[in-house]
């Protein structure tokens, strides 16, 4: 049986900067195995601690036919994620679920008594959750936390214990890599063996923690997905690396005994293949899907036809990746990655939340650089029109999702007046104790939240909605947004009582593909329905993004304003953070679509906008009432050294008048105030000629 995994001395430590790239030069490598190398070594992973099973519809008694709404998190990292623990986080799998629900939770950083000095709570429990804790690292962490194991004394695993910077470098740098370049670092023992091991041993850990979280009763308050995250992160020139990580979602608790890593599966085909072989094909039950997440940092691959670097789609690769990945993370902590301003997909709403940083090596970094359109889900759009056009498979026919990303193990805690730091390329869980400073990159946020409609709060309702892209983004406010779009609607569709049965009878809901344009012409009509979160503010407008493939190939984005206007709620008093008791608490509009051409492919997505908010970084210095009136500019001497956490970006930085720096007093960096949204998952028309 498998050293289970054991738990570790934290030390409280200096805060840790987080190195993403690093030369490969600095790895330090074995020779990997299959996933059959556990058994051929003569080891055996553990059994889960529950008997696999599948489920159907209809066992919660809050049961529904039309569908309701249930918000979660579906990115999320624990101290079982490599970088995540050696930022100091000490929330197991176990304790993030139990923060998901509701209760309140001690995180770092931790005092000499070695006790929390910060603790968080949600206002709200999530319905759903799942903890996706790095897949590649899984091993090295079990093996580094055994004490009577064979690693634990040895150099590395000392020095991942003790969080230094060299360990962090030598066991990330592998991920940068590609192909044959990519190896299991060796502090396990030669070869992948033992890794491999340990690797399967906390995998069960992580679904027995997983498993009794899941509300099996009648009541079904709370459901949990087995999940973890692939998360290459390959180098597509000096000092830029990629980020083209995927969270692996499991329908139900039937799923391979080893997750699919970067070592073992070294492309996004790989990964593919590998979750086809190992659960879609088994005839046991077993479901997945992949979730391509936080393209904003892809240095223009993630939606690239092949990693390697040819120019034109397969039609095998295109079935496969419809299929795969239906669904993509518009939206979490390190940023939006919907669009950017300018370029053939831009639009002015496009500002939101934009981190300054192209690829994750640079954000890790903090070393600002270009931002390319094609990492963002609007090209990404218009890509899989035109390879729809050629093929007739859309690869990117893609829902949206929001999450956290976060490496604090804090599910779905987005709220900006209460943000605690993000970890991952950002700080941790080892801030300082009094808070003096930004508990984070000043560019990063709290992320969002993956909105679904489902029949009931079960793996069975989750998973269907995931798979059928009947799914929203929100930024974090829980807005109950609805679309419905279709040939029948009728202008008066709000005044109908039966108005959701009817859209779901003559048309299709968020996520889906309208049918051919019926005899006799017209324009299709969008129903959308928002409601406002109760514990949010209220809602400003209403828009209709509309992306097209002209008869000529070119690919337009129009954006139109179909409820509300952009001066409503403008005014926030920026010293208290009270925003404007303007706008809507409840909308229900329709849209027909007057520049319609039956073509052209088309696709339709709503984007709904709160009146402006304080943003998180505006709260921390009201909170801590910094004056900055009397300023006076000054040069790079205010990075040395009391001036934050990333000296090198402060540029435009002022002194009060008690000569003290802090980054409240610099307006430049970032914006006060933002816009909180929700984006619904696309509905996609294609031209009779284009339709198989």
């Amino acid at each position: 049986m498998a050293p289970r995994l054991m738990p570790r001395p934290h030390p409280t430590l200096p805060r840790f900067a987080h190195v993403t790239l690093a030369l490969l030069t600095l790895v330090a490598c074995g020779r990997t195995a299959s996933p059959t190398s556990i058994a051929n070594a003569g080891l055996k992973a553990r059994a889960p601690l529950v008997a696999r099973t599948t489920e159907t519809l209809g066992r919660c008694a809050h049961f529904d036919r039309e569908r309701q709404v249930f918000f979660g998190d579906l990115h999320v990292h624990t101290e079982l994620s490599l970088d995540a623990n050696m930022q100091g986080t000490r929330m197991t799998p176990t304790d993030a679920y139990r923060f998901a629900r509701g209760e309140s939770v001690g995180i770092g950083p931790y005092d000499e008594a070695d006790q929390p000095t910060r603790h968080a709570q949600l206002r709200r429990p999530l319905d759903f959750a799942a903890v996706t804790d790095h897949a590649e690292f899984l091993g090295v962490v079990g093996a580094c936390s055994d004490r009577g194991g064979p690693a634990y004394d040895r150099r590395g695993c000392r020095a991942f214990r003790n969080r230094e910077r060299s360990a962090f470098i030598m066991l990330h740098s592998f991920l940068t890599g590609s192909g044959s370049l990519v190896r299991d670092p060796f502090l396990c023992g030669w070869g992948a063996a033992t890794c491999m091991q340990y690797q399967a041993s906390v995998w069960v850990d992580l679904q027995d923690a997983t498993e009794a979280a899941y509300d099996k009763s009648t009541d079904c308050r709370f459901t949990t997905l087995h999940a973890y995250e692939w998360s290459a992160t390959p180098s597509v020139s000096i000092r830029v690396a990629a980020n083209l990580h995927r969270n692996v979602i499991f329908r139900n608790n039937i799923v391979p005994a080893l997750p699919a890593d970067y070592v073992r599966a070294s492309s996004i085909e790989q990964l593919w293949r590998r979750l086809e072989r190992e659960c879609l094909r088994t005839g046991e039950g077993c479901d997945v899907l992949a979730i391509p997440h936080n393209s904003n940092l892809s240095a223009g691959v993630m939606f690239a036809p092949w990693e390697s670097g040819a120019d034109r789609f397969s039609l095998e690769h295109a079935r496969r990746r419809a299929y795969m990945e239906p669904l993509v993370e518009i939206f979490q902590h390190k940023g939006a990655s919907e669009c950017v301003r300018g370029g053939l997909t831009g639009d002015e709403d496009c500002g939101f939340e934009l981190v300054p940083y192209g690829d994750l090596a640079a954000a890790g970094r903090d070393k600002p650089n270009a931002v390319r359109e094609e990492s963002f889900v609007r090209s990404a759009l218009a890509t899989g029109m035109s390879v729809h056009r050629e093929l007739r498979v859309n690869p990117f026919s893609v829902g949206f999702i929001g999450s956290t990303d976060t490496h604090l193990g804090l599910p779905g805690a987005v709220e900006e007046s209460a943000f605690l730091g993000g970890g991952g390329a950002g700080e941790g869980a080892e801030v300082r104790a009094d808070q003096s400073t930004f508990p984070d990159n000043i560019y990063f946020g709290g992320g969002g939240l993956a909105a679904v409609w489902a029949e009931e709060n079960s793996r069975e309702g989750i998973f269907g909605a995931l798979r059928r892209r009947e799914t929203y983004a929100t930024s974090g406010p829980r807005i109950a947004l609805r679309v419905f779009a279709g040939w029948e609607l009728g202008d008066a569709w709000c005044e109908r009582p039966d108005r959701v049965a009817h859209a779901y009878e003559t048309g299709v809901s968020m996520g889906g593909e309208l049918g051919a344009q019926p005899v006799g012409g017209g324009a299709p009509t969008l129903a959308i329905t928002a409601l406002r979160d109760p514990q949010g503010a209220h809602l400003q407008r209403v828009q209709v993004i509309k992306g097209t493939l002209g008869v000529d190939g070119t690919p337009r984005v129009q954006v139109f304003d179909v409820y509300g206007d952009r001066g409503i709620g403008r005014d926030v008093n920026l010293s208290t953070c009270e925003p404007s008791s303007a706008g809507s608490d409840q909308i229900c509009t329709t849209f027909r679509d007057p520049t319609f051409d039956p073509r052209e492919h088309a696709y339709y997505y709503v984007r709904v906008l709160e009146v402006p908010t304080c943003r998180w970084t505006t709260h921390v210095c009201v909170r801590e009432q910094y004056n900055c009136a009397g300023t006076r500019p000054i040069d790079r001497a205010c990075c040395a050294p009391e001036v934050g956490l990333y000296p090198e970006s402060c540029v435009g930085v002022r002194c009060g008048p008690d000569n003290a720096t802090h980054r409240c007093c610099d307006n430049r960096t970032v914006e006060p105030v933002i816009q909180e949204r929700a984006w619904s998952s696309p509905i996609w028309f294609y031209p009779a000629e284009a339709t198989p």
